[in-house]
C-alpha cells in the first residue's frame, strides 16, 4: 500500500514537473512569481531588495531562466554605472563640494521648500535632458541632500521629485533616454525620416509642466509625514567647539617657511629646534609646498624626527607673543587675516581631534603623562588636559594624571581610532570613525568637480568620442579614490547603496522572464489589435498604455524595443502616420513613475528619501495616470496621423 502511494506521488510530480518545464507551465509559474513579487514589495514586511533576490531564486529554481540569464542584471552596464555614480556622487559630497553647489542655488531660492521644489525640478530635467538619468540623480543626489540640510527640510519631500524630474528630462531631447534613440532607430531602419535633436522638446515640456504642477501637491499630501532626516553634520560641528571649549581656536596660527636657501629652519628636525621648551610653542602640523592638488595627503603631524623644507607651512599652538618670538628668530611670516587677527583655522582632513578620558583603574593614575608614550604608541599629542573644570596647556607632558582627567589629544584619525580600539584604561569620546568620515575634504572640491565636469563630457559626447558612458564613470569612480576625493577604498564601498543596486539587478531578470514567455508580446499585441478599429487616437492610447504598464516592471529599454514594432504594425493597419505612434511609445517608457523597480533613479532615492513601496504607487500612480492623458491627447497636435 505504502509503495503503491509513493509510486503515485511520484507520478504526480513528474506530471508536475513536465507541466512546469512546458511553455504553458512556464507562463504560469511567471505569473504567479510576479504577482508574489507585487504583493510583497506592496506589504512592506520584508526589505526591498530581498523580495527582489527571492523572486530571481524562485525563477532559477523553476528553470525559467538558466543562471546565465538570471545573473545578467549583475553584469549589465546600468547597474555598474549606478555603482560607480554612487562612489562620484559620495566623492562630490565628502569634498563638500555638494555644499558648495548646493549653497548657489540656494541663493536662488533661500530655504523657502515651494521654490526648492520647483528649482530641484528644472535643474534635474534641464540636466537629464543631455546626461543620463541614472547619471543626472547620481550627480544630483549629493547636492540636494546637502540643500535638504541647509533648508532644514526632509529629504523625502526632495528625493522623489529628483528621480521624477529626471525621466521627464529625458524627454526633452533626442538623447535624453535609452528609448528616444530605439524608437528613432527603428523609425530610420525602415525608410522613415527619424527624430530631430528637438523634436521632442514640445511634447517633453507639456510632460514636465504637468509634472511640476501635479507633484507638488502629490508630495504634500503623502510626503508630509515623512521626518526631518535630514543629514548629521553634529560630529563636525562638536570636533570644531572641542577647540572653543579648551580655548584654543584663539591661539593657533599659521607660519609660512621662506622658499629657497635663505630659509633657517629648511633641513632641520622639530627635535634639533625644541620650539616647546625654548618658546613654550607647539607645532602641530605642517603642510609641504610641493603638495598638488593629486596628492592624497595634505596634512602630516610633527614629530621630533620632522624634517623641515623651505616654503612649509606651520600650524602652531601658543601666545601670540611667543609665536611673533620663534617666527622672528627663524624668519617665518605670520599670514595675517584681518578679520581674524591674525589666528589660523584647524583644518580635520587627516589630522583629527578627540577628548579621551582617563578611566579610574588606568595605570597611568599618578604617573607624568610623558609615561603614556602617545607620540610613538599611536602618533597623536595632548595639547591640553581638562581637569574639574580647569584645563591645563603649560607643561602638559609632565603634568601627573588624576582619575577623571580629560585630555585633548590631536593627530592621524588612524591613531585616534587605535586608541579607542586598543587600551581599556582610557575611554575615547564619540566616534573617531564617524567623526572622520564628518570631515570635509574641501582642499579636494577643484578636483571632484573637474573630475565630475569630465565624466559629463564624456557622456554627453560618447558617440564621438568613441568612449562609453560605463567607461567613463568607472574612470571617474576610480579617479576619485586615486586622487583622495575618497577618503579610503573601504569608504568608496560604503558610499554604493548596495541596496537599490541589488533591487535593480535582482528584478531585471524579471523583465527576461515576461519576454521569454511571450507575457509581454502577448499584452501588447492583444491590447493594440483589439483597439486600432476604434480609430488612431484609441490605438495610439493602446500603444501608450501598454508601453506604461511594461516599462512599470521592465526596463524602459526593453519596453521600447518590444513595443517598436507593434507600434509600427497597428500605424500600418490603420494606414496612417508611424510616427505619432513611435512618439507615443518612447513618452510612456520614459514617463514611468509608479514603482521603484521601473527606473534606476527610482531605486538610487529610496534610501536617500526613506520611501517604501507603496510611497511610489500613492504619488507615481496619479501622476502617470495624468500625463499620459495629456501626452495622448497633446502628441497628434505635434505628430499629425
Amino acid at each position: 500500500m505504502t509503495s503503491l502511494l509513493l509510486s503515485q506521488l511520484g507520478g504526480l510530480w513528474t506530471q508536475m514537473f513536465d507541466y512546469l518545464a512546458s511553455p504553458e507551465g512556464q507562463v504560469v509559474t511567471v505569473l504567479v512569481i510576479f504577482g508574489l513579487t507585487i504583493v510583497a514589495f506592496i506589504a512592506d514586511k520584508v526589505r526591498s531588495d530581498i523580495v527582489a533576490l527571492s523572486s530571481l531564486a524562485l525563477l532559477l529554481v523553476t528553470n525559467v531562466l538558466t543562471p546565465s540569464e538570471a545573473l545578467a542584471g549583475f553584469s549589465n552596464s546600468a547597474v555598474v554605472m549606478m555603482i560607480g555614480l554612487f562612489v562620484v556622487g559620495g566623492a562630490v559630497f565628502q569634498t563638500g563640494l555638494a555644499k558648495i553647489i548646493s549653497g548657489r542655488l540656494l541663493k536662488l531660492a533661500g530655504t523657502n521648500e515651494v521654490k526648492l521644489f520647483f528649482l530641484v525640478m528644472l535643474v534635474t530635467a534641464v540636466v537629464a535632458a543631455f546626461v543620463s538619468n541614472t547619471g543626472t540623480v547620481a550627480l544630483l543626489l549629493p547636492i540636494i541632500l546637502a540643500m535638504a540640510k541647509t533648508a532644514g527640510i526632509s529629504p523625502a519631500k526632495l528625493m522623489m521629485p529628483l528621480a521624477f524630474a529626471s525621466s521627464m528630462g529625458g524627454i526633452l531631447t533626442l538623447i535624453g533616454t535609452p528609448p528616444n534613440l530605439i524608437v528613432d532607430g527603428y523609425l530610420r531602419d525602415n525608410g522613415r525620416d527619424g527624430f530631430a535633436f528637438f523634436d521632442f522638446l514640445p511634447i517633453g515640456i507639456i510632460c514636465l509642466s504637468v509634472g511640476l504642477l501635479l507633484l507638488y501637491p502629490l508630495c504634500r499630501i503623502f510626503m508630509s509625514k515623512k521626518g526631518k532626516d535630514t543629514i548629521d553634520e553634529g560630529a563636525a560641528e562638536d570636533i570644531a567647539s572641542l577647540l572653543h571649549e579648551y580655548h584654543i581656536d584663539n591661539f593657533v596660527f599659521r607660519l609660512q617657511a621662506p622658499s629657497g636657501k635663505t630659509s633657517l629652519i629648511a633641513g632641520r628636525t622639530v627635535g634639533e629646534l625644541d620650539v616647546r621648551r625654548h618658546y613654550g610653542v607647539n607645532i602641530l602640523e605642517v603642510r609641504r609646498a610641493n603638495r598638488t592638488v593629486f596628492s592624497s595627503s595634505i596634512q602630516e603631524p610633527v614629530s621630533t624626527s620632522t624634517i623641515f623644507h623651505p616654503g612649509d607651512t606651520l600650524y602652531v599652538l601658543g601666545q601670540r607673543s611667543k609665536v611673533d618670538a620663534f617666527a622672528a628668530e627663524y624668519g617665518l611670516t605670520v599670514f595675517e587675516d584681518e578679520e581674524t587677527d591674525g589666528k589660523a583655522k584647524l583644518d580635520f582632513y587627516e589630522i583629527g581631534l578627540a577628548e579621551v578620558l582617563i578611566s579610574p583603574e588606568s595605570a597611568l593614575i599618578n604617573r607624568p603623562l610623558r609615561k603614556a608614550n602617545f607620540k610613538e604608541r599611536y602618533n597623536v599629542s595632548v595639547l591640553a588636559i581638562k581637569r574639574s573644570g580647569k584645563y591645563i596647556f603649560e607643561d602638559v607632558l609632565e603634568s601627573v594624571i588624576k582619575p577623571g582627567d580629560m585630555l585633548l589629544v590631536h593627530g592621524y584619525w588612524k591613531g585616534i581610532e587605535s586608541m579607542n580600539k586598543k587600551n581599556r584604561e582610557w575611554i575615547v569620546i564619540g566616534s573617531p570613525n564617524k567623526d572622520e568620515e564628518s570631515v570635509a575634504l574641501d582642499h579636494k572640491a577643484p578636483l571632484a568637480a573637474f573630475i565630475m565636469a569630465a565624466m559629463v563630457v564624456c557622456m554627453v559626447f560618447a558617440d564621438y568620442i568613441g568612449v562609453k558612458p560605463v567607461a567613463s564613470v568607472i574612470i571617474a569612480g576610480l579617479l576619485m579614490v586615486l586622487t583622495g576625493c575618497v577618503r579610503s577604498v573601504d569608504g568608496a564601498y560604503k558610499m554604493i547603496g548596495w541596496e537599490s543596486i541589488v533591487l535593480i539587478a535582482a528584478m531585471m531578470p524579471m523583465s527576461t522572464a515576461l519576454s521569454k514567455t511571450g507575457i509581454s508580446e502577448w499584452i501588447a499585441t492583444t491590447l493594440v489589435q483589439n483597439l486600432h478599429v476604434y480609430g488612431p487616437i484609441a490605438a495610439l492610447a493602446g500603444v501608450y498604455v501598454v508601453t506604461s504598464v511594461l516599462s512599470t516592471f521592465i526596463s524602459n529599454s526593453a519596453t521600447a524595443i518590444l513595443v517598436a514594432p507593434i507600434a509600427w504594425a497597428a500605424a500600418e493597419q490603420l494606414g496612417v502616420s508611424p510616427t505619432p505612434f513611435m512618439m507615443a511609445a518612447a513618452v510612456a517608457a520614459s514617463a514611468c513613475f509608479a514603482t521603484p523597480i521601473c527606473t534606476p533613479p527610482n531605486a538610487m532615492v529610496m534610501n536617500a528619501g526613506h520611501y517604501n513601496f507603496m510611497d511610489y504607487v500613492k504619488v507615481g500612480v496619479p501622476l502617470q495616470l495624468i500625463m499620459g492623458i495629456v501626452a495622448i491627447l497633446t502628441i497628434p497636435l505635434f505628430f499629425p496621423f
